[in-house]
C-alpha cells in the first residue's frame, strides 16, 4: 500500500503537467519526478513513467495536428488533443491518489 507521500508525488506526476503544458513542458515534471523520487518508490515511478509516456504522446498528437490545421484537419483535432490530455490527466491523477495504478487508454510506451 502506497505512503501519503507517495500518493501525493503520483497525483502531481499527472496533476502537473496540466500547467506545465500551458509553457510547453509538459514532460518535465514526470521526468524530473521518475529521476528523483522513482529511485524511492516503484508506485511513484509507476505514475512517473506513465505520465511521460502520455505527455510524449499528445506531443506527437498536437504536432501532427499543427501540421494538418493548413487542411483544416487539425484545427478540429488540435483543440481535442488538448482536451482529452487534461481529461485523462485528472482521471490519472485522481486514480494515484486513491493509491491504485493507471494506464492511459491511448498512449505509446516508450520509456520503460
Amino acid at each position: 500500500m502506497p505512503t501519503q507521500d507517495e500518493k501525493t508525488m503520483g497525483l502531481l506526476a499527472h496533476m502537473g503537467t496540466i500547467l506545465a503544458n500551458f509553457v510547453g513542458l509538459g514532460f518535465a515534471v514526470p521526468l524530473v519526478l521518475m529521476l528523483t523520487k522513482g529511485k524511492e518508490s516503484s508506485f511513484v515511478r509507476a505514475h512517473a513513467v506513465e505520465s511521460l509516456n502520455f505527455q510524449i504522446t499528445v506531443f506527437i498528437a498536437a504536432f501532427v495536428s499543427a501540421i494538418t490545421v493548413c487542411i483544416g484537419i487539425g484545427a478540429v483535432l488540435l483543440p481535442i488533443v488538448g482536451i482529452v490530455a487534461i481529461v485523462f490527466a485528472i482521471i490519472a491523477g485522481l486514480k494515484a491518489n486513491e493509491g491504485q495504478l493507471y494506464k492511459y487508454p491511448v498512449n505509446i510506451r516508450l520509456v520503460k
